[in-house]
């Protein structure tokens, strides 16, 4: 049975999932850098924790939700020693194997499962509960886990440890964003050949080339909507891990390599900070095409 759920990282995916927890009747206590991400925590019913240390104190589970994989391992290092007995460390956070042993060891030095929780799809979605989770860790502790990832999402994905899990998730980010990439091509071509952004959208969904991408990320382009749901940093950094995993295995990613590279075009050009579907700016500078001629 748990008690007390500590949260730390309450960002578009993190924050997400922490309301669907405190929505759900859980004891939520959430820590973010953010005063606002911890303030729209609290209005789902979650508690605000001044500090890390007192998000974990006594918590049954602790949650990280985390930009890159240096916060979550220097995260888990510091507060391994400071999590009540018994206690479950869970990371939903996006970050590469490596990472995921050096955690592992770091909480399980003071006697606690790692688990890893990777998140699919849209923080949107995840408002909803309507995301797959790609799960990864000791048996016991999966279980145990069992009744917070049903609150969590629609679907869980059970891979043999947390390592894999979290390779899992970088390869669904690699292809999804060097679709992303390819999607923009797509689109930027379309509009300079005159073809309306109506009938692009419309005769692709009837194609081969039609994705999860161009059904939820075509539509924000076409509307010129770059509100970062997913960020092209973000992007960049996921498939930088991807590829630099593959790269320790011996096997080669070109496509994967060339959709980092517009990725990277796009941070270099600004554009960092917004979806990543604002990598179609990248090929259309004067924005005529894209109608981003006032960014």
């Amino acid at each position: 049975m748990v008690s007390k759920i500590g949260f730390i990282g309450a960002g578009n995916m993190g924050g997400a999932v922490a309301r669907r927890l405190a929505g759900g009747g859980h004891d939520v206590h959430v820590y973010d850098l953010s005063p606002a991400a911890v303030q729209s925590c609290e209005q789902a019913g979650a508690v605000a924790a001044g500090s890390a240390s007192a998000a974990v104190h006594d918590a049954d589970v602790v949650f990280t939700s985390l930009p890159m994989p240096e916060h979550v391992l220097a995260t888990w290092t510091r507060l391994a020693p400071e999590l009540a007995e018994g206690a479950i460390a869970v990371d939903v956070s996006t970050i590469d194997p490596g990472t995921v042993e050096l955690a592992t060891a770091a909480v399980g030095e003071h006697g606690h499962p790692f688990v890893t929780c990777a998140l699919g799809k849209t923080p949107a979605a995840a408002e909803r509960g309507e995301i797959p989770l790609f799960v990864g860790g000791p048996g016991d502790a999966v279980s145990a886990l069992r009744p917070l990832f049903e609150r969590i999402g629609e679907a869980t994905h059970r891979f043999e440890s947390a390592g894999a899990a979290a390779m899992f998730k970088l390869i669904s980010n690699l292809v999804g964003m060097t679709n992303v990439a390819v999607l923009a091509e797509g689109y930027v071509l379309a509009r300079a050949a005159g073809i309306t952004p109506e009938q692009f959208g419309a005769a692709l969904a009837d194609t081969g080339a039609a994705s999860f991408q161009s059904q939820v990320r075509l539509p924000w382009l076409m509307a010129g909507d770059y509100e970062a749901r997913f960020g092209v940093e973000l992007a960049a950094k996921d498939v930088r891990l991807a590829l630099d995993a593959g790269a320790r295995q011996g096997i080669p990613s070109p496509v994967a390599a060339q959709g980092l590279a517009q990725l990277l075009s796009a941070v270099a050009h600004g554009y960092g900070g917004q979806d990543a579907v604002a990598v179609a700016k990248v090929l259309d500078p004067d924005g005529k095409l894209l109608g981003t001629t006032d960014d």
